[in-house]
């Protein structure tokens, strides 16, 4: 599996299972004071490691780690959007940086890794859905590329209020007229390309 490094300092790599402890470091913030996200309890790093052996014994769907002088700073993955086959050619993206990392390109490079290998494998539309209030993310978000198609209001209940979740989508590929199945990531990931 290919690595993007732009230093020695710095990289992005596909997840192990080793990560699970720093994921669970960034992540956890987010669960336990914003709407970020609408998990309420932070997963263990024993579900962690679960999560991302499935993630990659599947060979369905990118998962990247960010790396800063050997620390994980931040991750970005997709995932089913649902489980009927017809949204076969459509992902839902995650991404969290830790804080400290914010506003230094981390969250653009790790976009810019798992959309060029959703594109490789042939998926066509990516949604982001973002607990709200989140504005730092709709920003980000939006500057990306991605569109702003609708928010579903009182979606769900956290921190003490009812929150709104907001749907973004970004095109990563026009919708052919007769789409081949999505290729396992194994196929295209050992392709590397400058970001």
């Amino acid at each position: 599996m290919s690595e993007e490094s732009d230093s020695d300092a710095t990289r992005i790599r596909p997840v192990r299972p080793g990560d699970a402890e720093a994921i669970r470091d960034i992540y956890a913030p987010f669960v336990r004071e914003t709407p970020a996200t609408f998990t309420l309890e932070p997963p263990s790093a024993a579900e962690l490691r679960e999560k991302i052996r499935k993630t990659r014994e599947a060979d369905e769907y990118p998962w990247y780690v960010f790396e800063s002088d050997g620390s994980v700073v931040g991750y970005a993955y997709a995932s089913a959007v649902r489980d009927r086959p017809a949204y076969q050619w459509s992902v839902e993206t995650s991404i969290y940086v830790d804080p400290e990392n914010h506003r230094g390109g981390v969250g653009r490079r790790l976009y810019d890794r798992l959309f060029d290998a959703l594109r490789r494998q042939g998926y066509v539309s990516a949604f982001a859905v973002l607990g709200l209030p989140n504005p730092e993310s709709e920003a980000f978000h939006e500057a990306y590329g991605f569109e702003h198609l609708a928010d579903f209001p009182a979606a769900g209940y956290k921190l003490g209020a009812w929150r709104d979740v907001g749907w973004y989508r970004l095109e990563l590929r026009d919708p052919p007229a007769d789409p081949d199945p999505p290729r396992p990531l194994s196929e295209v990931e050992s392709v590397s390309d400058e970001f």
